[in-house]
Formats: C-alpha cells, structure tokens, sequence
C-alpha cells in the first residue's frame, strides 16, 4: 500500500528563458536554418527585439551558420538518397535555406548521380520488363529531369527486351 504524502506536491515554476537559451536548447537538439529558428521563436512570443538579438548573437559565436549547414544537409541528401536534385532543392528551401545559397552548393555536374539516383528509384518499383512510359511518368513526377529519366530508364530495361 501506498502511503499517501501528508504535503501536496509542488509544481515548479520555470524560470523565464530568454530567446538565446531557448535558441541554443533548439540548436542543442537539432541544427535549424536562421529562418527556421526565427519562426520557432516567433511562435514562443518572444519579442522581435530580442530575436534578433539572440539570433545575431548565435550568428557572432558561430553557432548559427546557413551556409555551413545548406553545404552539410545537401551533400547528404545528395549522396544517401534516392532524391532527385529537384526534390532536394525543394526540400532545403522548406527548411528554411535561400534560393541563391542553395543554388551555390549543387555541384556543377549532375548528370551521372542524376541518373544512377533514377535507377534506384526504378528498381525499387518496378520490373524491367515494365511498361517504359510509367517509368517515365514516375521519374517526372519525382523531379528528374528528361535526360536523367531516358537514360535511366535505357539503362534499366537494358537486356529485357528480347
């Protein structure tokens, strides 16, 4: 049996955090883009004023670095995933990252990884003896681009047709 606890229990009461404690608890977490951390604040209600502060002073102690982390989410997703260059842009521009920084860190020739990153798309749906124009279609839709779904869809059903 339990013993019932003669005094009630207390609730704490938490300190006020300020915009930089709850932006590097943030950050302590996850890294964020300096839009997407500005939005998270902003939902908090802390004050424009103190926002900016906090994100100047996260940007001052390197702490809060866009392209930094543009250049480290890419090459990720660039080279561990079945995405579409497309796709990734897409992706970095929803978490928060600029057109023109995103831009700067595609690399200059995609056209192999392009096509290789089709393959893999292919070869997780269908067969090779599929019908080419679904392939097709479903390369499109991902985001690849025509040369990258003809050649991807060459090099698939390469040796079925008999």
């Amino acid at each position: 049996m339990k013993e019932a606890r003669s005094e009630p229990r207390r609730k704490r009461t938490p300190a006020e955090k300020t915009a930089l404690v709850t932006a590097v608890d943030y950050l302590a977490r996850q890294a964020h883009s300096e839009r997407k951390l500005r939005e998270k604040l902003e939902r908090k209600g802390f004050p424009q004023e103190e926002i900016d502060a906090a994100i100047a002073r996260l940007i001052e102690r390197r702490y809060l670095d866009d392209a930094d982390l543009c250049a480290q989410q890419f090459m990720y997703l660039y080279n561990e995933s079945r995405n579409s260059v497309r796709q990734i842009f897409v992706k970095l521009m929803q978490r928060g990252f600029d057109k023109e920084l995103i831009r700067s860190v595609v690399p200059d020739d995609t056209a192999e990884r392009e096509t290789a990153a089709a393959e893999r798309v292919l070869a997780m749906k269908f067969k090779p003896t599929d019908v080419r124009q679904k392939m097709m279609a479903n390369l499109y839709q991902k985001g690849f681009s025509i040369d990258a779904a003809h050649a991807a869809v060459r090099n698939f059903t390469e040796g079925a047709e008999e």
